[in-house]
């Protein structure tokens, strides 16, 4: 999970934001270091020689990745879709040529802006500040997601839960979680905790 980050491209607490600048062109990687050393919250890192992506990646854990092609190939979009399952962070690519699929193929990857033809100075913060913000929304949206399902699903284990007691016991719904919560509160617990319990006793007495 990437640090939270602010919408100005700072992270949480203005600490420095790691950034990785990968390009294996000497010269455009020095048009993007320049643009951001002037931010004294940017600790930039430059590799022209990057190797194997994944464990550049994997080596350095930088909180923004910025990558910078003339054509992005099969390998390369790739390794950033197993780099964004790994560890979410907002990444920037650069590239001379492209075409929609391509760019679907980078978007689904996991980079948050795509910029074709387009690497000069003064763009180079703007764009990182739009992917970051980018970036945090939709971070934002999958946390809230993942509540939603995380929340359904225990739903459904206790609603299975109240089930059992009401069965085996004799008891009304309301009585069955009025069960079910004393007996969390009694061991710490979360309801839902104390339903899976009830659900998994259940199972082995079949």
């Amino acid at each position: 999970m990437a640090r939270e980050l602010l919408l100005d491209g700072h992270s949480k607490g203005r600490q420095v934001l790691r950034v990785l600048v990968v390009d294996q062109d000497r010269k455009r990687a020095e048009i993007v270091e320049k643009a951001l050393r002037e931010d004294p919250n940017l600790d930039v890192q430059v590799a022209t020689a990057p190797g194997h992506l994944l464990d550049l990646l994997r080596q350095t854990e930088p909180d923004v990745l910025i990558v910078d092609l003339d054509l992005p190939d099969r390998d390369t979009i790739e390794q950033l879709r197993v780099a964004s399952r790994e560890r979410p962070r907002p990444i920037v690519m650069f590239v001379d040529q492209s075409d929609s699929d391509a760019m679907k193929a980078a978007v689904s990857a996991g980079v948050s802006a795509y910029v074709v033809d387009g690497l000069t100075a003064n763009r180079v913060k703007p764009i990182l500040d739009v992917a970051v913000a980018r970036f945090q929304e939709f971070d934002n949206l999958r946390r809230e997601l993942d509540i939603a399902k995380a929340s359904l699903a225990e739903r459904k284990i206790i609603d299975r839960a109240k089930g059992i007691l009401m069965r085996a016991r004799g008891l009304s719904e309301e009585d069955a979680y009025n069960l079910l919560r004393s007996k969390a509160m009694n061991e710490q617990k979360k309801v839902a905790e104390i339903a899976q319990s009830v659900i998994t006793a259940s199972e082995l007495l079949k």
